[in-house]
């Protein structure tokens, strides 16, 4: 089992994680505690009444994992998630790669469709074309990734043998976000990986009806995807990525919280998990680096 955890670069606290000083002393910190993974998550415009209701703040997911990578030499860098209609697929495919090539092989890109309309507004983009989108931008990315010119019209572009680069070997991974049936789909002839998230009962109805209900629910749809992908003769290799809250654990970092979450880690990699991304609480830095530091101790040595 590997290990995700978010890094918090979002957060706007001033002084404690937007900044050179603390990005450098979290990414020691993740590197040192044997983290597998951090991640970072994509917002360029998100609705002011869903920020501070909640929601939550963002960087610019690939700058951010620049920043990361800089300064680490074996995390691998994860978008939870990128959302692929909000930019033009030669853009995110250029971002992508010249992450990859500079971190060293190490970036991992998860994707979804995206779900706040006034978000889709605010950058010019069609809310409702938003899955035909993911799918052209996907099936444009892939393309762009193998090298060589792009003779290619889509939705919102025209391509007359362009030829981005670099085309690096190996390209980035791409895990698919999401639960629908369309996003499983989507999983069996796109993605190198799954990354769904766990419904949490206290936030919005939309994420409650698009999360993950239970473990027997994800072991469920994890087999169908590997019937699936069996079936049409795709790759064995595939990772399955579980987002789990911070909300119901390590409140009081106690041994009793970390044996329940190691009790529920061996549950998920028996249905078929091999990655879990977790959300530590950072009422600041200092809170942050010590919960990394506890969740090596508790978690990741005690596997």
């Amino acid at each position: 089992m590997k290990f995700c955890l978010y890094i918090p670069v979002g957060n706007v606290t001033p002084g404690e994680f937007q900044s050179l000083d603390a990005v450098q002393e979290m990414t020691a910190a993740l590197e040192t505690a044997g983290i597998d993974g951090c991640c970072v998550t994509d917002h360029p415009a998100p609705a002011s009444a869903w920020l501070h209701a909640n929601g939550h703040d963002a960087l610019d997911p690939f700058t951010a994992l620049a920043f990361v990578a800089a300064h680490s030499r074996t995390l691998q860098l994860l978008t939870n998630i990128v959302v692929l209609p909000y930019r033009n697929p030669f853009i995110t495919a250029k971002a992508a790669t010249t992450l990859q090539v500079l971190s060293g092989g190490r970036f991992i890109m998860g994707i979804g469709s995206g779900y706040q309309k006034a978000e889709f507004e605010a950058l010019g983009v069609d809310f409702h074309k938003r899955g035909k989108l993911t799918d052209e931008a996907l099936e444009t990315i892939r393309e762009i990734w193998r090298g060589g010119r792009i003779v290619k019209r889509g939705m919102g572009f025209e391509a007359h043998g362009n030829e981005p680069r670099p085309a690096p070997e190996p390209a980035p991974k791409i895990w698919i976000g999401g639960s629908s049936d369309k996003a499983l789909q989507r999983a069996v002839v796109q993605g190198d990986g799954w990354c769904p998230f766990f419904a949490i009962s206290h936030h919005s109805k939309l994420n409650q009806d698009s999360g993950i209900q239970s473990v027997a629910d994800l072991q469920q749809k994890i087999a169908w995807i590997a019937e699936q992908r069996e079936a049409q003769q795709r790759p064995a290799a595939f990772d399955v990525n579980i987002a789990i809250s911070s909300t119901d654990n390590f409140t009081n970092r106690s041994r009793a919280e970390a044996e329940r979450f190691l009790d529920e880690v061996a549950q998920l990699q028996e249905a078929g998990v091999n990655w879990v991304t977790v959300k530590l609480l950072h009422p600041d830095r200092r809170a942050y680096l010590d919960n990394v530091q506890w969740f090596s101790e508790e978690v990741v040595r005690k596997l």
